[in-house]
């Protein structure tokens, strides 16, 4: 068991093992440290997201849900590799397992497996495993028939070799969900004890680089906030028509028929759509768009 490394130390070793870091802004102070203990810690835990697409899953698990605050997790790792890091402590990532799991895992005395967990979540003899584990939410729907590409097994392999180097442990520091508590089945579509035989292989050797990344595609531009007067003016423009078609991706669409250029009460209710999802009730919820919820929906730039 160790202290938990600091945001500054997790992010330089992740960097120091080849991995190709995001971090999402305020992630260093954004933990659960106030609702129970964040370390010492044992090990890193594996997870699938059961989301697709890369923003989306980051902005989940960074925020949480009702009934679950965020962090989810410490890094979410892409299917292209990069990692995103959206938590600097104790995260709602692994809750209640199997204390035999622990043990074995601390003292790395398993062969292949760790012991068949019989503890879950509501267990009398369950452990908290958001305080002993570093938690890694990897975006996949979980169904066993989407893909794990290469470069995000690869990425899975760098930050447990990172945290066990970073740590002094072997890779059966590193384990999956479905290992720790007898309810959970990810991360789903790889198998762990392969995952661990790569992991162990990268720690015989010093961190090597990535290969260079091709170049990343221009940082999209987005449609700066109009100006609330510019929606109750009944306007007519292609702002309407980008806004409403990102509605309509982010699930919120509530149109017979477009969405088009004209402000209408469709594109009220689908905005006031989009605000309930942001957590927003009654008069923040009107429909009537605003500058922090215009920000979030990031309307692509419309000249």
């Amino acid at each position: 068991m160790a202290a938990p490394l600091s945001p500054d130390r997790l992010l330089a070793a992740l960097r120091a093992e080849g991995v190709s870091v995001v971090e999402r802004p305020g992630w260093r102070t954004h933990h659960r440290n106030h609702a129970g203990a964040w370390g010492p810690v044992g090990g890193v835990m594996i997870h699938h997201t059961v989301t697709s697409g890369t923003a989306g899953s980051v902005d989940l698990c960074f925020r949480g849900y009702e009934g679950l605050p965020g962090p989810l997790c410490h890094g979410v790792i892409a299917k292209d590799g990069t990692v995103h890091l959206v938590g600097g402590g104790r995260a709602n990532h692994a809750g209640g397992g199997d204390p035999s799991v622990l043990r074995a895992v601390v003292t790395e005395t398993y062969r292949d497996r760790p012991p068949l967990p019989r503890a879950h979540q509501g267990s009398a003899n369950a452990v908290d495993g958001n305080a002993r584990f570093y938690g890694f939410e990897c975006v996949n729907l979980g169904d066993g028939t989407d893909p794990w590409p290469a470069a995000q097994l690869d990425a899975i392999e760098r930050v447990g070799a990172a945290l066990c180097r970073a740590h002094g442990w072997g890779a059966r520091s590193v384990i999956g969900h479905l290992e720790w508590s007898a309810h959970k089945v990810d991360p789903r579509g790889f198998a762990m004890p392969g995952m661990r035989e790569r992991i162990q292989k990268r720690l015989g050797a010093a961190p090597s680089p990535q290969k260079p990344a091709p170049p990343k595609p221009a940082t999209p531009r987005y449609q700066p906030f109009p100006g609330a007067a510019f929606f109750r003016s009944n306007p007519r423009s292609p702002i309407i028509t980008a806004m409403g078609r990102r509605l309509v991706a982010e699930g919120c669409g509530r149109y017979r028929v477009g969405p088009g250029p004209r402000w209408s009460e469709a594109d009220r209710r689908s905005y006031a759509a989009w605000q309930r999802k942001l957590g927003h009730t009654g008069a923040d919820a009107d429909g009537w768009p605003g500058a922090t919820s215009w920000n979030v929906l990031k309307v692509p730039y419309t000249p």
